[in-house]
């Protein structure tokens, strides 16, 4: 079969078993009942509990996507792990994650694209498999959790812990798979979402405090205004590159870091907000997870059928963020 696309045959998603209301979270922080859900969307969220790895929920998203598409382990040649929270810092955990699903003929490496690392993770796989002609698995996975400054109220609130993924095999139609993909990044707001310590800029030491080396973000207001206006403008370009409208969207699958995000690039572009694919409600944000995970839910509750069109967005810390299209 001559390698013209690539195709998603096989979707996973795992959460910890953990689940945190709302009402534990305002509680903590001194505000009222139904807060965060007015402000994010968010009513629920997961977060992993001691002796739970990023390697481990990776491995249960991944074994599902792997079920799902009936590939056997062999032929997979290459594992993508989108991820802000590894193992470690060194070594990778893609690797581990690897092993853990006994794909022996695959090369493994991580991925830090923070919220849009799936996006990043999707169209580097998409390139692989068309020119080499094997499948890929891509895993996005975070537990955020363990980076979060429970005293800070804008992040507080709105990060979760989950794993979702896809399986990338090779087809013979142009017309499906990735249509197109745009990635865009803006380094000017390099510092607004950051965890300040840990890396060779700021190494660990005892004369660096504690909440340095948590997740901070500084202003709430700039991040929402510079992800609307970056995702809108990377499904506005990428539409244009496959030669669709907005009115060809079948499912809008953004990444779920706010509701108000989301539904602000939708009213944008002009999609109708019940084709909006959304998972915050139950499952909050968890950074480059949430698109896979948002992907493996909804053909679980309704099944993708043949030919649909779906557009896909993020933005996040960097910044970073794209957009794409793709036909199943």
């Amino acid at each position: 079969m001559q390698t013209l696309s690539s195709r998603m045959v096989g979707f996973g998603h795992a959460v910890p078993a953990r689940r945190v209301d709302n009402a534990e979270i305002e509680a903590s922080l001194g505000l009222e009942q139904g807060w965060i859900e007015r402000r994010t969307g968010i009513r629920t969220r997961h977060w992993a509990e001691e002796g739970e790895t990023l390697s481990g929920l990776a491995a249960a998203a991944g074994r599902m996507a792997l079920e799902d598409a009936g590939v056997a382990r062999d032929e997979i040649a290459l594992t993508l792990l989108a991820t802000s929270t590894p193992d470690h810092l060194l070594p990778p955990s893609a690797p581990l994650l690897a092993h853990l699903l006994c794909l022996e003929k695959s090369g493994a490496i991580d991925l830090a694209g923070a919220c849009a690392g799936f996006l990043y993770a999707l169209t580097l796989a998409d390139g692989f498999v068309r020119t080499h002609g094997r499948a890929v698995l891509v895993v996005a996975a975070n537990i955020l959790s363990r980076r979060i400054n429970p005293a800070e109220r804008a992040s507080a609130v709105l990060f979760a812990d989950a794993a979702g993924a896809v399986v990338l095999a090779p087809y013979s139609d142009p017309q499906r798979g990735l249509l197109s993909a745009d990635l865009a990044s803006d380094g000017s707001g390099y510092d607004l979402i950051q965890i300040s310590a840990g890396g060779s800029n700021r190494p660990f030491s005892h004369e660096v405090r504690g909440d340095d080396f948590l997740m901070t973000m500084r202003d709430g207001r700039e991040v929402f205004s510079r992800a609307v206006a970056l995702m809108a403008t990377s499904c506005k370009r990428a539409l244009d590159q496959a030669g669709y409208a907005a009115k060809d969207v079948d499912r809008f699958i953004p990444h779920q870091a706010n509701v108000r995000i989301f539904d602000a690039v939708g009213g944008t572009l002009g999609v109708d907000p019940a084709k909006t694919v959304r998972t915050i409600e139950t499952f909050g944000n968890s950074s480059a997870a949430t698109i896979p995970l948002s992907l493996s839910i909804a053909k679980t509750e309704r099944g993708f059928v043949d030919g649909e069109t779906l557009l896909l967005t993020a933005a996040g810390a960097g910044l970073n963020g794209g957009a794409a299209v793709v036909v199943v």
